[in-house]
């Protein structure tokens, strides 16, 4: 079993593992991981730009940023949700197996937020018990697939773009549209200012974001201001 599943608190990683479609299928469990997802994404973002930081002290912020974005896209983190072994520990109701759940990047993704959340508080909320197992799944990420992605991030890149021409950076307004519980389905729009410039959907809040923000950079490309 890799380390990042072995618990002091038992019930503390089966709430990390849990889906929401399994609570629904199972009125007596005692809740689902979503916000146990939600403390892991903020982990995982900290400890992914210091670790940019420390190991890459020759990349300037912008990269920096990229290569953030990278470690930490759904792709990626649904590999190492599946190299930890999670893809058919996470307990998800029968609709979301029969739709292939075990496989899905967006489930194994946010499930593995879910376990680095659950993991830091499992072991008294100290980031360095944390730090050395998500360092070895980044170490595991070749290089060249790293820049390759970060080189193709939309998000940043009209982030960049606004803050160049505006000083401002974009904003995004998403919001659940509809989907079943284990397939939900967002809508994001992104603005500069009070000004609309894209609008996406998506799986996941990530995936509906960068359309909003690859749709901005396609209308901009149109217009001959990129």
């Amino acid at each position: 079993m890799h380390k990042l599943l072995m618990f002091n608190d038992e019930k503390l990683l089966r709430r990390s593992l849990t889906h929401r479609s399994y609570v629904n299928e199972n009125p007596g469990e005692n809740g689902d991981n979503e916000r146990l997802e939600f403390l892991g994404d903020a982990i995982l973002n900290f400890v992914s730009g210091e670790y940019l930081y420390r190991v890459h002290p020759e990349l300037g912020e912008d990269e920096m940023t990229r290569r953030r974005a990278a470690l930490v896209d759904e792709r990626q983190l649904a590999k190492f949700a599946t190299e930890v072994g999670l893809d058919f520990r996470m307990r998800l109701g029968q609709g979301a197996i029969r739709d292939g759940g075990y496989q899905n990047p967006n489930l194994l993704s946010s499930t593995f937020e879910a376990v680095v959340g659950a993991y830091y508080l499992d072991h008294d909320r100290d980031i360095e018990a944390l730090r050395p197992l998500v360092e070895q799944l980044f170490n595991s990420v070749p290089p060249e697939v790293m820049i390759v992605r970060s080189n193709v991030d939309s998000k940043n890149k009209f982030q960049e773009f606004a803050q160049a021409n505006d000083a401002t950076i974009p904003k995004y307004v998403t919001e659940q549209i509809g989907g079943a519980d284990h397939a939900p389905e967002f809508a994001s729009r992104v603005y500069v200012g009070n000004k609309l410039y894209g609008e996406g959907k998506g799986r996941n809040k990530r995936d509906a974001e960068k359309q909003a923000a690859e749709d901005a950079m396609s209308k901009l490309k149109k217009r001959s201001l990129l």
